[in-house]
């Protein structure tokens, strides 16, 4: 099951976590803090949700080696950077690396509640559409290769006779290959079958 979205602080002064936690609790948030990237990904599960308040400078894993150590794991956790030691090229550098946000303390309580906001939130929009990726990826396992074939270039924008003249077939032959796609994927319009086919990759 699915746990509730928490902001997980991760920084090595107690105060400062004390003080995270406090104030975004404050709003009716969840917080789970940790005092060291190793104790971050030692309780780590793949279940969570919700978004991460990294510090940069801590003894052992810096926040920014654990944002990246987080990519090449895939763990899909939107991660906002938090630091008093910060400067443009590790601004530069953890935006680069997938970070939503980058906030230097001392920081306006307000901005920080802001980007924890808009992290939770792209969160939420990506497991939605993960989600369906993968409801639409099950559905394409259920067409023949002819169909997978009429899908791809009836999406591509063909009309029925090219692509009658394109696989040696009738024209109504593509018609029933046709409303059998719509019917297996669920399409509810062409339009609806070509934004599946963006959201799996179909289309270049």
């Amino acid at each position: 099951m699915t746990q509730t979205p928490r902001v997980f602080v991760v920084d090595d002064d107690e105060a400062m976590r004390s003080s995270l936690k406090w104030l975004i609790e404050s709003t009716g948030m969840p917080v789970q803090t940790f005092d060291s990237a190793d104790a971050f990904l030692t309780g780590y599960a793949p279940d969570w949700t919700g978004c991460l308040l990294l510090d940069v400078r801590m003894p052992g894993m810096s926040g920014l080696e654990l944002q990246a150590y987080l990519a090449r794991a895939d763990y899909r956790l939107p991660v906002i950077i938090i630091t008093g030691h910060g400067d443009v090229a590790m601004a530069v550098k953890a935006m680069q690396a997938g970070a939503l946000d980058f906030i230097e303390k001392p920081f306006h309580d307000e901005d920080l509640l802001r980007s924890i906001r808009r992290a939770l939130e792209a969160d939420s929009q990506a497991r939605a559409e993960r989600a369906q990726r993968a409801e639409i990826l099950d559905r394409l396992e259920d067409l023949t290769p002819r169909e997978h074939e009429v899908m791809d270039l009836v999406t591509a924008g063909k009309a029925n006779k090219d692509i009658a003249a394109a696989l040696g077939v009738s024209a109504k032959t593509v018609e029933a290959h046709r409303a059998k796609v719509m019917d297996k994927m669920q399409a509810a319009s062409l339009a609806d079958l070509v934004r599946m086919a963006l959201l799996v990759g179909r289309l270049g």
